[in-house]
């Protein structure tokens, strides 16, 4: 294996029956990277996890953390691993404070400077009730948890789910910051933005199979642009269709189309359009979620 390579994941299948599971997923994560996970609820991003964690044992294929198979050696690798799981189950103790001494005793930590600059930035009160802690507050807890031994590697399993929105920005901007420390991320996540506003790259399951790998990078600088153009006249608009462009949607209904030109175009398309009577024009950004949708023969709402 690639010295450079923390996590990969080889041909792994987990087969619960009834088409459910994962079925012969392959990638892998270099040091440093952060990497996302995005797919509906039974696509398999709990599943993959859990696999890499050592959790289940796969029916074929296997994942590597180190280089060791995650479930032949998952002790020798998971105190260096952060965790945050999808479903937060506290161990019966009173307080987020007691929750988070057993788990430096399990870690065999002694320096809480880390924990308490975290507790801090996050506003969190780890005296508060384990039982009566709100949903945040719990994500909170648990994201401290995972960091305050500081690993090289954090897993989280849809952390943001059911926090409120500034609550949100102020998670992934630990998040963010651990990334930039150099840390090796695996985060999966229903939001497209969340990922893209975060990761190197992101992988998109469908039914328990990789459908995609996207590069961030790529897709933010991609070479073409999109533009939304709508006519005030059906003569208009089929005058444009005569021309060459790349039409990636046509509306005739509204006289609309949507083009996709090299980005050295755009001042020809401007010129072009100065002899027709437009309603509008605008640019079509090409997001994660857009690149998805398209790879999945997903159509967009008008």
């Amino acid at each position: 294996m690639n010295e450079n390579v923390v996590i990969k994941v080889d041909n792994l299948t987990k087969d619960f029956g009834d088409q459910k599971g994962i079925f012969d997923i392959s990638f892998s994560i270099k040091k440093g990277e952060m990497v996302g996970f995005v797919g509906t609820n039974g696509s398999g991003k709990s599943t993959t996890i859990r696999c890499i964690l050592g959790f289940i044992k796969p029916n074929k294929g296997a994942s590597y953390v180190y280089g060791k198979e995650s479930w032949s050696h998952s002790s020798s690798f998971i105190k260096e691993i952060g965790y945050v799981p999808g479903e937060i189950a506290f161990p019966d103790l009173n307080t987020g404070t007691d929750f988070l001494k057993s788990q430096a005793e399990f870690l065999k930590l002694k320096d809480f400077s880390h924990a308490n600059r975290l507790i801090k930035i996050l506003t969190l009160d780890p005296s508060a009730n384990l039982k009566r802690m709100s949903k945040g507050m719990k994500q909170k807890t648990a994201l401290v948890a995972a960091l305050m031994h500081d690993p090289d590697i954090l897993i989280m399993d849809e952390p943001t789910t059911g926090l409120d929105p500034l609550m949100r920005i102020n998670f992934m901007d630990v998040v963010k910051a651990e990334h930039n420390k150099g840390k090796t991320i695996l985060m999966s996540s229903q939001s497209f933005e969340e990922l893209e506003n975060s990761c190197d790259k992101v992988i998109f399951l469908l039914n328990g199979r990789i459908v995609s790998i996207a590069s961030i990078d790529e897709i933010k600088n991609r070479p073409e642009q999109d533009f939304k153009i709508e006519f005030t006249n059906h003569e208009d608009y089929e005058a444009f269709k005569a021309l060459d462009y790349t039409i990636i949607r046509d509306q005739p209904q509204y006289h609309q189309v949507t083009v996709s030109i090299i980005k050295g175009r755009v001042n020809d398309l401007m010129e072009d359009l100065k002899i027709y009577h437009l309603k509008f024009i605008s640019e079509v950004k090409y997001t994660l979620e857009r690149h998805f949708k398209k790879i999945a023969n997903i159509k967009e709402e008008n």
